[in-house]
């Protein structure tokens, strides 16, 4: 059913409209845009029967047939509903339509506002945030650091453990624990 529709139920009449657009003739180019309203209710109303109706038979071969009668000249299916059903439909209700666009048009610019403005916020909060909990952690970061350990790091990147590492404890413990530590990991590497 996909190539099928797609090909004559979308491909074929694009490429009729090009052609009545192309030549001006008002007659063609009136028949194709009814078409395409028609075509426009048939692909809204399938989205929902495609979820009920699928499981009756011959379901998918009555589509086809519908977009084939919609296309013929014999047919003019897509004239016949439209002229039929939906301009006299739509003309009654054409007020109450674009109305109702409008609002939805205010409304959806209202809340697209609020809710880029909330995002806004949102994201100069998290980047103020960021901002100042990463100040802080390079801030501490540099602070643990020597100058002998900056230099070791720069020059020499062969040494696993830089020889003077001032390891920040609490305030009660200033003593460094590198020369134990670095005695602790050869004494251990011993023991292997």
């Amino acid at each position: 059913f996909f190539f099928s529709r797609l090909i004559f139920g979308t491909l074929y009449p694009a490429y009729y409209s090009y052609k009545a657009v192309k030549s001006k003739d008002i007659k063609e180019y009136v028949k194709w845009m009814m078409y395409w309203i028609i075509f426009a209710l048939f692909t809204t109303a399938e989205t929902f029967t495609d979820i009920f109706l699928c499981w009756f038979p011959f379901y998918y071969e009555l589509k086809i047939a519908f977009v084939a009668w919609l296309l013929s000249p014999y047919t003019k299916g897509s004239s016949l509903l439209y002229r039929k059903f939906v301009h006299p439909t739509l003309s009654s209700k054409e007020k109450e339509i674009d109305d109702c666009l409008v609002q939805a048009k205010d409304r959806s610019y209202d809340a697209l506002v609020h809710f880029g403005k909330r995002g806004l916020n949102v994201a100069a909060t998290a980047a103020v945030m960021a901002a100042s909990k990463g100040q802080g952690a390079l801030s501490e970061r540099l602070r643990s650091f020597s100058m002998q350990d900056l230099s070791t790091i720069r020059g020499d990147s062969s040494s696993t453990v830089p020889p003077s590492v001032t390891v920040r404890t609490s305030s009660k413990q200033s003593q460094p624990k590198t020369s134990r530590s670095v005695s602790e990991g050869t004494g251990s590497s011993g023991k292997c």
